[in-house]
């Protein structure tokens, strides 16, 4: 039987891979939209319940196939966002962030973890705590989405949600970075610079065709307009009541990656992907669930130049939805030194590792 992985994050280290596997989430339904929204997604998710675990798999002898595999860490709360940085190894939990100290070759974490800070998991709507770190080690940077989709839950529920938190890794003193994100589910820093980088799943309810789900750069400071506007400051006439001054300080994200598409995954590629792909990120798309004609369900390439996302999205990893049958849904991607695409698929409860055709 293949081991559970959903909504995987996933860490580099050697011929490791670390994958974090959970399901989270404790927030009451609103009916009759949220029963409805259940039933629908529930039909596109793995039966296999998540593990609260992190497992290790090896590629002892470098050939691309990863025969070994053991528990990692375990007794975890919904694990999701993974980053490793000078012999610690930070895991952002749905509702704390934690630490284990790591050694190259080790298979089992040589005791507990360590509680970085506590992390906003009342009700927990959006569970996932994206987690990137600074080149430097000195501060970690975690996503925190939105209770609800439109503050259907009331504002007091969006206390310290809907943003990006800036944790100082050594004493867990933490302040918001940038808000106004509604769901930032993948974060990283572009190679060679502090520049941090997100995806975020926007708002449902406004048709098929808004709003868009983005890749951004972050700037520390910004509010990029949830609830009350979107795309900068287009306002969102559901919300009552509004805030003129908080929409006319909203700014828009760098770029669209269509409405609905759901990212999940976010990873800078490198010169090992091959020229065609060399500049640019991979993002993980784990495909609508409110829509007609679905979109997402696979994994794109958005090319760069000059350090900013140009042209449009590259199929790279397709065939996860065809002729309406759903066979995968992409989550965590990252590029494996070696020149591989690493993807975790929570439908199927697989990870791929794509290599170019040399």
């Amino acid at each position: 039987m293949r081991q559970p992985l959903t909504r995987e994050a996933i860490a580099k280290a050697a011929r490791d891979i670390l994958v974090a596997e959970g399901r989270g989430g404790n927030a009451p339904k609103l009916k009759p939209k949220d029963v409805i929204a259940g039933y629908i997604k529930g039909g596109g998710a793995s039966p296999v319940e998540g593990g609260d675990r992190l497992t290790l798999l090896r590629d002892g002898d470098g050939d691309g196939t990863f025969e070994g595999r053991t528990v990692f860490a375990e007794d975890l709360n919904a694990p999701y966002g993974l980053a490793l940085v000078d012999g610690r190894l930070y895991v952002a939990n749905q509702d704390s962030l934690v630490r284990f100290d790591y050694r190259d070759g080790q298979t089992r974490a040589s005791g507990p973890p360590v509680k970085v800070t506590d992390l906003p998991s009342e009700i927990n709507h959006h569970w996932t705590k994206a987690l990137a770190a600074s080149p430097d080690g000195r501060f970690l940077y975690v996503g925190i989405g939105s209770n609800s989709n439109t503050t259907e839950r009331g504002m007091t529920a969006e206390a310290n949600r809907a943003v990006i938190w800036q944790v100082d890794a050594a004493t867990g003193a933490h302040k918001p970075y940038a808000t106004g994100m509604r769901n930032p589910t993948a974060l990283a820093i572009q190679p060679g610079t502090d520049q941090l980088w997100a995806v975020v799943n926007e708002r449902d309810e406004l048709g098929p065709n808004l709003v868009p789900d983005y890749l951004t750069s972050v700037r520390e400071g910004a509010f990029y307009g949830w609830p009350y506007s979107y795309w900068g400051q287009n306002v969102d006439p559901r919300i009552r009541p509004q805030d003129p001054e908080k929409v006319a300080s909203a700014i828009a994200p760098d770029y669209s990656l269509g409405s609905h598409v759901a990212a999940l995954g976010l990873d800078f590629s490198t010169p090992a992907m091959g020229t065609d792909f060399a500049q640019g990120v991979f993002i993980g798309e784990h495909g609508s669930w409110n829509r007609s004609d679905p979109v997402g369900y696979k994994v794109v390439f958005v090319p760069f130049r000059g350090g900013r996302p140009t042209g449009e999205p590259v199929d790279f990893v397709t065939g996860f939805h065809v002729d309406g049958n759903t066979y995968g849904r992409p989550v965590g991607v990252t590029v494996d030194p070696r020149g591989a695409l690493i993807v975790a698929d929570d439908l199927s409860n697989i990870i791929w590792r794509v290599t170019p055709v040399r």
